[in-house]
């Protein structure tokens, strides 16, 4: 009798641990449990606007205020789809104001995941910029764009993850105090680490995945070991309550060969080996010949190549073209290389060109800059062919405003077919 209950308890033990198993795999589901084979994209979430609720105004359409002597944008956006618009001074065709969006509305950001989905764009990298992750009302207004884009994600099904932009780091400066506090907050905000905002976030290599930008640039005020960089992976990899993350590195084109546009120093390699993925910027760095000679193929090639001997992942950065005409104008810098369309896009064949190529020579993964970057003219979003007539901008040369959102989601079939 006594080994029957002894048995009996046994057996319910065992069946609850199965069901207890059973609702824990289920709890915590993963739609996206690798890069792999996914095409992403960057997302800036910066242009904000007065009267959109937060408090800074005009952002990243101008500097402080926006008109035809205060413009940076390069692209105008499409804004037949939008729910909340904001006027401007500039005017269409007609004699109407111009309108554009603000990142800070819930509608904005549920509207571009609602694009993914349609055209088959897997997700996105949401930037959270340094000097956002302090303190004060900067870091509000950024958490409540990311907070959004983690509702739309969920709502869309589509990837999301978190990267950091070292940008706005200063001399010599560590980010580790500031960069940590943040991280913290976030995870008990957010909590995508478990639960509902689990379930669409980017993993990789069976951890869910952090992005760091800006680590090994030359031209930056802070290096690779003034920046602390390395101290803040080690605790997003190894803490016992805020870690257990895979670490995607954003690094110079010239990573490879610590030359160029890279820290000429051995300790980014050392760094860099303590990454999961590898993310080379190259936006600026080719153009069309570089890709119908053999520079862009050889790049990706020996990139891939040391990857491999390295044991580090690879990602390459692919882009449409490249503007910034209305940015260096306000500056007062002038050249070829600030002209309008000083990269041209030539209606996608540069960017085809890139996708082909990398795929071909053993890229795995995609990181596409960017969904929404009208600054530098790299925005893969809707754009308009009739931009406001008392200003200069450039366009999609005639092509549907949805045309790269088209090439992406392609691009995303094509990897998927390779893989």
């Amino acid at each position: 009798m006594r080994l029957q209950k002894i048995y009996t308890i046994g057996l319910v033990a065992f069946f609850s641990l199965l069901m207890l198993l059973a609702f824990k795999k289920k709890k915590e589901k993963i739609n996206y449990p690798s890069y792999k084979g996914l095409v992403m994209c960057g997302y800036q979430g910066w242009f904000r606007t007065p009267g959109d609720g937060g408090a800074r105004g005009w952002v990243h359409y101008g500097t402080k205020s926006f008109n035809p002597d205060n413009v940076t944008v390069d692209l105008w956006p499409d804004m037949s789809e939008y729910k909340k618009t904001y006027s401007t001074d500039f005017l269409n065709k007609d004699g109407s104001p111009a309108t554009v969006f603000s990142s800070l509305d819930a509608s904005t950001v549920d509207l571009h995941f609602k694009w993914m989905k349609e055209y088959g764009i897997d997700g996105v990298f949401v930037q959270r910029f340094y000097n956002n992750s302090k303190k004060g009302p900067r870091r509000k207004e950024a958490t409540q764009v990311l907070k959004n884009a983690f509702k739309a994600a969920n709502k869309h099904q589509r990837a999301i993850a978190v990267m950091y932009d070292l940008s706005g780091l200063k001399k010599e400066e560590s980010c580790y105090e500031t960069l940590v506090s943040d991280w913290q907050r976030l995870i008990d905000e957010l909590k995508f680490n478990k639960g509902v905002n689990k379930e669409n976030y980017l993993h990789h290599n069976g951890k869910p995945l952090i992005a760091i930008w800006g680590v090994g640039f030359q031209e930056r005020p802070y290096t690779a070991k003034s920046s602390e960089i390395e101290r803040f992976m080690d605790f997003v990899k190894n803490d016992p309550e805020y870690g257990n993350f895979s670490i995607m590195l954003g690094v110079p084109t010239k990573f490879r060969t610590l030359d160029g546009d890279c820290e000429p120093d051995n300790y980014v390699h050392e760094v860099i080996r303590k990454a999961d993925i590898v993310q080379p910027w190259f936006v600026g760095r080719f153009r069309m010949q570089h890709l119908e000679n053999k520079v862009y193929k050889t790049q990706i090639a020996k990139d891939v190549a040391w990857c491999q001997e390295n044991a580090v992942d690879y990602v390459p950065t692919i882009y449409p073209g490249f503007s910034w005409y209305n940015l260096k104008r306000m500056k007062g810098e002038v050249g070829k290389d600030n002209s309008l369309n000083a990269i041209p896009r030539l209606k996608g064949k540069f960017f085809n060109k890139q996708v082909d190529l990398a795929i071909e020579h053993g890229a795995e993964m995609l990181y596409v800059a960017m969904f929404d970057e009208i600054d530098e003219g790299t925005a893969i979003f809707k754009a308009t062919n009739t931009p406001p007539i008392n200003g200069t901008f450039s366009d999609y040369e005639g092509l549907p405003s949805d045309h790269y959102l088209k090439l992406t989601g392609q691009a995303g079939e094509r990897l998927k077919k390779q893989q």
